[in-house]
């Protein structure tokens, strides 16, 4: 496919993405946050929809995320922007050379991303943060024909273990090689499959910035590690990550 063909493509399948109502749990969810807000945010209007993926569509890096924050994405209507861990995860990836500026606070707020692109794997707002398996089935095709379309990425960074799984899963569907036993989630896991590489990294979720369980110096480390990774014009062998979680 052409690169125009392949950029029209990606432009209907964001208008698709948000326009999607497949999940009645997470449509219900998503539309009560952006009405009931919340007290800091009480006079912005919330985009409360489905979140795209966004960054440069001749990216070499797909950084996958789990969902959109209820008061962070679903609010602003680009992907981890507007709540700490955008900020945490913008800050990492603009020492890496991969954004044109540290923070990602609006959708207009003219960030750019660098050689990179970042989508989720569901891409509504879920309660508690937890999307079920259905869900993330009924949303799995979105990125596989996300990473179809992206025809240059050939490293998956994969933020928290249900973006790992979905990493492996996607590209699965897409090429039809699977990684099987699946190899286990680390922080600093890398696995090659299909022509790809996938690099397991903590979420910057504050559960994990708050505690030290990821700290900047870790994120920077993965996401450099990537950026070297994507430079290869052959994939590494396995390596393991420093622990399950």
């Amino acid at each position: 496919m052409d690169r125009a063909a392949a950029l029209a493509e990606l432009t209907e399948l964001t208008a698709e993405i948000v326009a999607c109502r497949r999940c009645p749990r997470l449509v219900a969810w998503r539309e009560l946050v952006a009405r009931e807000k919340v007290a800091r945010f009480r006079e912005e209007t919330y985009w409360g929809r489905p979140v795209p993926g966004f960054g440069d569509p001749d990216a070499r890096i797909l950084v996958v995320g789990l969902a959109p924050a209820a008061h962070g994405g679903n609010r602003t209507g680009r992907v981890f922007t507007g709540d700490a861990s955008g900020d945490f995860l913008f800050a990492a990836m603009h020492a890496a050379g991969l954004a044109n500026q540290p923070t990602g606070r609006r959708a207009d707020d003219g960030l750019a991303l660098i050689d990179s692109y970042i989508a989720a794997a569901v891409r509504c707002a879920p309660p508690a943060n937890k999307p079920t398996p259905d869900e993330r089935d009924r949303c799995e095709p979105y990125l596989v024909r996300e990473l179809g379309l992206l025809e240059r990425v050939r490293v998956l960074v994969a933020l928290g273990s249900i973006a790992w799984e979905s990493s492996f899963r996607t590209i699965a569907a897409l090429t039809g090689e699977d990684a099987r036993p699946r190899p286990r989630f680390g922080h600093g896991a890398t696995t090659p499959v299909a022509g790809f590489t996938v690099i397991g990294s903590y979420h910057p979720s504050q559960q994990n910035t708050f505690t030290g369980r990821l700290t900047q110096p870790m994120l920077r480390a993965v996401l450099a590690a990537a950026v070297d990774a994507a430079s290869q014009p052959t994939t590494a062998q396995p390596t393991g990550g420093r622990d399950h979680g």
